[in-house]
């Protein structure tokens, strides 16, 4: 089971490298990472277990996080109260198709597992946005997410080309916001 003593935090070398990109057919090894991953989410959004073991709750995990140098992240957007889960999938090789103009920003910013202080501030992104991925059997899988998916699996993917979400905050002005900017 990963806790938060597995999550590397910011500052480790592992977190501003590029993650290699997997093979297929993935190694038994690999694909326990990838369901640990999904795993810490489900636990972490689950109140009990997340108090029970100290676990800050999280949408996304991706495996440079946890000290695995891969493109490989779990991706877990829950839906309303007692419904099914907005996105809930392992993301190999994820790789965004195309992207809207129309950006978009977490009126309260974002967080992230392997920072632990606050960073104020919007982090512009793409609105919607076009991924392909493949699962652990390596089957390909295209999907179109808006709004706050699409910031979450933008937010994993820069994980994977050793991005933090403060690089993307304004220094001179971190509320600064252009008119189109929709905040959500």
């Amino acid at each position: 089971m990963i806790t938060m003593h597995d999550i590397i935090r910011e500052g480790h070398p592992t977190l501003r490298a590029r993650a290699e990109k997997l093979e297929f057919p993935l190694s038994d090894e690999q694909k326990e990472t990838a369901q640990k991953m999904m795993e810490f989410l489900e636990n972490s959004q689950d109140p009990e277990i997340a108090e029970k073991y100290n676990l800050r709750a999280g949408v996304g995990l991706a495996a440079p996080q946890i000290d695995v140098s891969k493109r490989m992240t779990a991706v877990l957007v829950p839906g309303e109260e007692g419904e099914e889960p907005l996105f809930k999938h392992i993301l190999i090789n994820p790789t965004i198709l195309s992207e809207s103009v129309q950006m978009a920003a977490l009126s309260e910013g974002e967080g992230c597992l392997s920072v632990d202080r606050e960073i104020p501030g919007y982090v512009p992104r793409h609105a919607r946005i076009k991924l392909r991925w493949y699962d652990l059997d390596g089957n390909e899988h295209v999907a179109r997410l808006r709004d706050y998916t699409a910031i979450v699996v933008q937010h994993e993917i820069d994980h994977l080309n050793g991005v933090l979400f403060f690089d993307h905050i304004n220094q001179e002005n971190p509320f600064a916001a252009t008119d189109d900017l929709i905040l959500l």
